[in-house]
């Protein structure tokens, strides 16, 4: 048998990929009033619509989900409407595109949150660092522990979002457990300090996870589910005392979901240097019987090598899908690629969003 290549197709579920080269999700900043995605979110997710899949950018689930200026949500019939148009055009372009919920946590600001509120996370930790809001960067504030009888509504408010991606036309969702977002801050034994079911053991840190799992399986068959995973990660002022023997037990837990994918994103110099315990994905990667993505640090060629060797099913690139809209024909090509532009990341016009030049036709 020969090894399976970057530019293969590949199934996922019921979706055939014409290759495994994923567009990472990417949060922009450049969603319309209300948080509803607009034309120009339309034109960004079509130019990019040869991608094998593309993860939209993190999605709210909630009002209480928001922590950051101009990111969309999935929780009111405009932003579903917004979402369908992208859909739509992304279909109608050749493309498959799944959409990754998202419930900040505590990496939020009273003035983004509903009537002023304290954002809420596992335990009442305040994060080191600061909040982007409208009004400028702003410290971050201690987030007030949710009660154990709120967790319920919580997970409601994921099934609900699964249902409006559903009626918004995406072919699949991610659920973000990354990052140090509110699903990520209850795994970690950093964030973590509960003493109810929610906390404690592995088992009960990972409870949360398998609830919201559970509930979005009751909307979408499990092989149009993905999870994304951040085992390494200190972003957002994360930190786990053991994330090697932590995450290995909730990885090989996933197994009873039979979902889509689970997305790995590989540990990097910051975690580095902020002192982590890196874990790369190769150490996880026989703990799960399914599909395995992985995300950060590869360009073509390690995507390749990936690949080959049987490491990885599919290879997620962020940076490089910014700032080359047609990446999957540049890597087969072996075309030289765009350089991606940090300081229009975040935030503002067209300007590094939708200007990137694609190959010259031949």
């Amino acid at each position: 048998m020969p090894h399976p290549d970057l530019f293969d197709s590949f199934q996922l579920g019921p979706l055939l990929l014409p290759n495994r080269i994923v567009m990472a999700p990417l949060t922009r900043n450049r969603a319309g009033a209300g948080n509803v995605p607009g034309p120009m979110n339309i034109e960004y997710y079509v130019q990019r619509a040869s991608a094998g899949l593309i993860l939209t950018e993190a999605t709210q689930i909630s009002p209480q989900g928001v922590g950051y200026p101009l990111t969309p949500g999935i929780h009111s019939d405009e932003q579903v409407a917004g979402w369908r148009a992208v859909t739509d055009a992304v279909h109608a372009a050749g493309g498959r595109i799944f959409l990754q919920l998202w419930h900040v946590g505590r990496i939020s600001h009273p003035s983004l949150q509903p009537e002023g509120a304290l954002p809420v996370a596992p335990s009442a930790i305040q994060p080191r660092g600061e909040a982007v809001t409208y009004q400028g960067m702003q410290r971050y504030v201690t987030p007030r522990a949710l009660e154990t009888q709120e967790i319920p509504g919580l997970v409601a408010d994921y099934r609900r979002a699964a249902e409006n991606a559903l009626k918004a036309g995406f072919d699949g969702i991610e659920v973000h457990g990354a990052n140090g977002y509110l699903i990520d801050e209850f795994l970690r034994d950093g964030t973590n300090l509960r003493t109810d079911a929610y906390g404690g053991s592995v088992a009960n840190r990972a409870r949360l996870l398998h609830e919201v799992l559970d509930a979005v399986c009751t909307v979408w068959p499990s092989n149009q589910v993905g999870l994304r995973l951040s085992p390494s990660t200190t972003f957002n002022d994360m930190r786990d005392t053991d994330p090697r023997a932590h995450f290995s037990e909730i990885i090989s837990s996933l197994n009873r979901h039979k979902l889509a994918y689970l997305h790995l994103i590989e540990p990097n110099q910051a975690d580095q240097d902020h002192g982590a315990i890196c874990v790369p994905s190769s150490e996880f990667r026989p703990l799960f019987k399914g599909t395995l993505m992985v995300c950060d640090g590869y360009d073509g060629a390690k995507a390749r090598a990936a690949v080959a060797d049987g490491h990885a099913d599919l290879v997620a690139f962020g940076k490089l899908f910014i700032a080359n809209p047609d990446l999957p024909a540049r890597l087969q090509a072996n075309a030289p690629l765009n350089t991606p532009d940090p300081a229009t990341f975040y935030g503002g016009d067209a300007h590094g969003y939708t200007d990137y030049p694609s190959l010259s036709p031949a």
